[in-house]
């Protein structure tokens, strides 16, 4: 070899087999095959991988690791939650189909029922699940799937996962839950019959607010589909993403012990501060505590604008989940996409603040927040 041929393969052509501690991460676009029988090995399924997109050993890690933890045969790992429930709408619907959501949805995944599907040729009836009879009602002919969130954005409902299952069931539907807020070491809706089960894995399941993905798993027919409609359509995520969610993965339980401990001392402080015009903090969730996120209405006596300039080290993000305390601003990010009148009627204000409880010490997560009503008070 003359000297630039050396420098381009100085590896070996087939990887020598080293037994890492860790999975290693599987950082290409393709992998390599000896000769045309070793490829074709790959069409007949006697080999695992050849393209990224098409699959990886660390996305399909994470997929499977979700999978287990809800109790469900199969699970993919796509590029973000709003492309894991789509993977999963496209699974069960079609052009023509229409499908029945709980009206108090997170506002991304609003937009991307109320806009989005319309492109499809999915048409979406929001209603009010909290009333069974709407979820009968909203029922047409072409209905083929109830979509609604184990514990919902920013309100903290707590679904009757079952109720709704049952009304699946009598009416021949599917049923599909974004379980991001309580993950699985809190609720598993598949194990309640759900036929597919969304995450957000950039916030629980990753952990550390370091990468973007989505989990979508369930029964194993839809998930064939649902790979697929991810595949085909490029929302396939990157395997160093996948490495990260393995890695945050592995802590899960860990941290939402603790955020979860966290949350529920920060909830019952703030619930005695009688300036505080409401608490929203779920109650029942399971057995091992009722979730991260602690949202307040600060109502009128509170300047919201210092109560935010106030917040000493808790970060101001537009997302959840991290070990860092934070909080957002739902009229302003993740509701922002929502009509006004609708946020309105579900009691989503303008003077709402939703808090993600980290792993920190729950003094000094209380003691700030006493800080910044303290600060902000009118």
């Amino acid at each position: 070899m003359k000297f630039h041929t050396k420098n381009v393969h100085f590896q070996d052509k087939v990887d020598t087999v080293e037994v890492s501690k860790t999975k290693p991460i599987y950082q290409t676009s393709a992998f390599s095959f000896t000769d045309l029988d070793d490829m074709e090995n790959f069409f007949q399924g006697k080999k695992g991988y050849m393209y990224t997109r098409v699959g990886n050993p660390n996305t399909d890690d994470l997929g499977k690791g979700v999978a287990d933890l809800e109790g469900a045969p199969v699970g993919a790992a796509s590029a973000s939650g709003i492309s894991a429930i789509l993977g999963g709408v496209l699974a069960v619907a079609k052009a023509g189909d229409h499908v029945v959501a709980t009206e108090d949805l997170y506002g991304g995944t609003y937009q991307l029922f109320a806009h989005e599907l319309a492109d499809f040729g999915i048409e979406v009836s929001f209603v009010n699940f909290e009333d069974q009879s709407k979820i009968k009602e909203a029922i047409k002919e072409n209905t083929v799937l109830l979509y609604t969130e184990a514990v919902t954005n920013p309100l903290l409902r707590v679904e009757d996962i079952a109720g709704v299952v049952k009304i699946a069931d009598d009416h021949g539907l599917k049923t599909m839950v974004d379980n991001t807020f309580p993950s699985p070491y809190l609720i598993r809706p598949y194990t309640y019959g759900v036929n597919l089960v969304a995450h957000s894995a950039t916030k629980y399941i990753g952990g550390h607010s370091d990468l973007s993905a989505g989990i979508i798993v369930g029964d194993k027919d839809l998930m064939k589909k649902a790979k697929s409609k991810i595949v085909n359509l490029g929302a396939n995520l990157g395997p160093f993403d996948g490495w990260l969610g393995c890695r945050g993965l592995k802590t899960l339980s860990l941290r939402m012990e603790r955020q979860s401990s966290n949350a529920q001392k920060l909830a019952d402080h703030l619930g005695k501060e009688a300036s505080v015009k409401k608490v929203y903090y779920p109650k029942g969730v399971s057995a091992k505590g009722n979730g991260a996120i602690v949202t307040v209405d600060l109502g009128e006596n509170y300047d919201l604008h210092n109560f935010f300039r106030n917040l000493n080290w808790v970060k101001v993000v537009p997302t959840l989940a991290g070990v860092e305390t934070s909080v957002t601003y739902p009229v302003g990010t993740s509701h922002r996409p929502v009509p006004k009148e609708t946020r309105e009627r579900l009691g989503v204000t303008e003077s709402m603040v939703r808090i993600s409880v980290g792993i920190e010490d729950a003094e000094d997560i209380i003691e700030v927040f006493d800080q910044a009503l303290a600060n902000s008070k009118k």
